[in-house]
């Protein structure tokens, strides 16, 4: 085995005065927010002179790892640290952590090194000393590959939410808000200024849900309809008469609201195809995923699947992707004509040449690994401007969209929020299982939605 691949954990009769080690790190972000999760509060400033918490723990950290690692190394104990701190690193600089015997106790068995860490042009962060105790003998141990730590934060969402606050709050009829989350949901979209709703129901049934929750209905207006399919008409025929932007499902099923929706003469519809789309947020993925259809078209056929992707294409530009880039997924990345995923893929990509399909780079069909994974698609020999970094995955029916977006949720430790596209108003399409929270980032996209379909934009 090649040395760098070896740790080696020196004895004490290995050790002199004046033995350095260093080693030097680029502070990212993460390397922060993991530090500010370790310590269990946020990585913010600090009043006055000092250094927070979780840089402490950070700057220490790192010479931890050099006196585990290279001195004394494995084997050995760390038996104390004094370190004063004396400047707070920035954010992507080059610190450099310096380790150097000062002496060695050959009775105790123990050494004191003089530790170090050093900023941009050398200014001094920390400085003091470290003690530990060598290994009794000479130990060497593989280097281990180091794990991959996932933050489950969601950055995207929190932008998403805060953009929707700073718009006008959008009047929404919410159908059959009856239950705890889909009464709490609108009612949290109103305290954070995304939403202004109008609740559509049974108001002895909403009442109850208000004071079971321990929320107060004031200011909000209520319409009276005494079934979930009354409901669900009143909360659309608001929006036919302009009297509300959008609508929103509480709690009845979702083909009692779709069906009020999609209704010739009285819906919502609009001149394509409705679709839905989840809004993704995978802490481990750098950007918002929209994944469609995953609740709405069962089994669409080409022409639906056109529909679908251009509404997406519209929600994406909406959220300010000026030309987002769709992956068709298939179940594989080569066109088979047995497999009608791949053959639609294909064609959609022709019509996106030739304009059918507007305003996005399209390709397709990539399976999942090489649409997400651009380590994957090399191994495949597959060139695309669009494998690892798609916007948009755009999947071969609802069954495929539906487990798409339920791993990334259950496996991923992902945020989602859904909207129904392609109506003549957004339509915040939630599960009846959805928490409070998911339902105020589905308000959110739909605000954001709204805002562009008044500025020209969409169907």
């Amino acid at each position: 085995m090649d040395g760098s691949d070896l740790l080696c954990g020196r004895p004490a009769e290995e050790l002199h005065p004046g033995l350095r080690v260093s080693t030097t790190r680029r502070l990212a972000l993460h390397h922060l927010d993991l530090a500010a999760a370790l310590v269990g509060v946020p990585a913010t400033a600090i009043n006055g002179p000092g250094v927070s918490t979780d840089t402490a723990l950070l700057l220490e950290a790192m010479l931890s790892q050099l006196a585990a690692q290279e001195l004394p190394g494995p084997g050995g104990a760390l038996l104390g640290i004094q370190l004063t701190l004396q400047a707070a690193p920035e954010l992507e600089e080059e610190l450099t952590a310096t380790l150097e015997v000062l002496a060695v106790n050959r009775e105790s068995g123990s050494v004191l090194l003089a530790a170090g860490i050093t900023g941009h042009g050398g200014r001094i962060l920390a400085h003091g000393n470290l003690t530990a105790r060598p290994p009794a003998t000479l130990v060497e141990v593989p280097r281990p590959e180091r794990p991959a730590i996932l933050l489950q934060q969601h950055r995207h969402m929190d932008a998403l939410l805060a953009r929707a606050a700073a718009l006008p709050p959008m009047t929404t009829a919410v159908a059959w808000p009856c239950d705890h989350d889909s009464l709490l949901g609108p009612l949290e979209a109103a305290r954070l200024g995304i939403m202004q709703p109008v609740l559509v129901g049974r108001a002895d049934a909403i009442d109850a849900a208000a004071t079971a929750a321990g929320a107060s209905l004031g200011g909000i207006e209520i319409v009276e309809a005494a079934t979930p399919q009354d409901a669900a008409r009143l909360a659309v025929s608001l929006v036919r008469e302009g009297r509300a932007d959008a609508v929103m499902k509480g709690s009845l099923h979702t083909d009692e609201l779709m069906a009020a929706v999609v209704a010739r003469d009285t819906g919502l519809r609009g001149a394509r195809r409705v679709s839905h789309v989840f809004l993704i947020d995978v802490p481990s993925y750098p950007k918002p995923l929209l994944v469609t259809d995953a609740a709405i078209n069962i089994a669409p056929d080409l022409m639906a699947k056109a529909d679908i992707l251009q509404n997406a294409i519209e929600f994406a530009q909406a959220l300010g992707i000026a030309r987002p880039k769709a992956a068709i997924l298939a179940a594989v990345e080569t066109v088979n004509v047995k497999m009608q995923a791949t053959m639609d893929a294909a064609m959609l990509c022709k019509m996106a040449d030739r304009g059918q399909v507007r305003g996005a780079i399209v390709d397709g069909p990539l399976a999942f690994d090489n649409a997400i994974s651009l380590a994957a698609a090399r191994i495949k020999q597959i060139g695309s401007p669009v494998a690892g970094d798609p916007d948009i995955l755009l999947c071969p029916d609802l069954e495929a969209g539906n487990m798409v977006a339920k791993q990334l949720a259950y496996l991923a430790h992902a945020e989602a929020a859904g909207l129904v596209l392609g109506a003549r108003a957004p339509v915040i399409l939630t599960s009846r299982s959805d928490s409070a929270a998911a339902r105020v980032a589905s308000a959110a996209m739909a605000s954001i939605f709204a805002q562009s379909l008044k500025g020209g934009r969409g169907a």
